[in-house]
Order: C-alpha cells, then structure tokens, then sequence
C-alpha cells in the first residue's frame, strides 16, 4: 500500500465512502464531515472528517479550502493550507484523525452536517535541506498539535 485513506475507528460504522477525487483530473480527494458541527459567527472550531491517511516516508498530504466554503457557507480554512505528516498516521492520541480548521466568517452560525464536502487532501512529496539532522529526533508521540507549541 502507498498512500490512501482508511475510517478512525470511532466512525467505522458510519455510512460514507472514504474521500474520493470529483473527476478525472482533479488533484484533490474530498474529505467529508464526519460529525454535524456548528460553528458560531467569529468562531474557529476542528471539523472531524473521521478518516486518517497513510503514505511513504518523503510524502505529505495537504489540505487545501475548497473555493466554494467562502461563498458558499461562509467558511475559510483559518491555517490556510494543512499539513498531514506520514507519521501522524495511527498515533496514539487520535488514530491519526484529519481535522479541518474551520473559522466561520458570517454574523450568523453555520451548521455542516454529516456528508458535506469540506476540504480537499492532496498528496505530495516533499525534499529535505542540506544537513538536515530529524532522523536523530524522537517519533511522534501525539495527535493534532503535538510536534510544538
């Protein structure tokens, strides 16, 4: 297996397919909501989208906003672009569960229910600096946020 995208365990029953590409030539697999979520006028909430993706070691998969989510629902991806490391796969806080950082840019609440499009993951692969010493440092220990402050 090289890269693709598996269910956290505590969303193995829930009836959606895993993210999938729109057509043919899209870059990007939609990732869906997992969970209904309300997000408050100002507010910036995590969207569980209930999947988790594994890839090769000098891959990242990155999540992009969909261009729709502003004008549409109101919606941006507040840190603009995801980052989703290789080893954050099956780690021992959540699984390896994607979230979507999601701020809410109206004056007015904002319910996504379960199914709606969200994000879109890209993989990709990524090159390493001269000297680069990370190898040396320890694995990852936890889930969203854990490798810093």
């Amino acid at each position: 297996m090289l890269r693709g995208f598996g269910r956290v365990s505590k969303f193995s029953g829930l009836e959606l397919g895993l993210p999938q590409r729109a057509t043919r030539q899209a870059a990007g697999y939609d990732l869906t909501v997992a969970s209904s979520t309300t997000i408050g006028p100002g507010e910036i909430k995590l969207v569980s989208t209930g999947v988790k993706a594994y890839m090769q070691a000098g891959e990242v998969l990155y999540l992009f906003d969909r261009s729709s989510n502003p004008r549409k629902k109101g919606l941006v991806l507040v840190n603009s672009v995801g980052v989703i490391d290789a080893d954050y796969y099956n780690n021992p806080d959540n699984e390896g569960e994607i979230f979507a950082q999601m701020m809410n840019i109206t004056d007015h609440e904002v319910t996504l229910e379960v199914g709606e499009r969200i994000v879109q993951g890209v993989f990709m692969p990524y090159l390493l600096a001269d000297g680069d010493e990370s190898s040396s440092k320890s694995e990852r220990a936890g889930g969203f946020g854990s490798t810093g402050v």
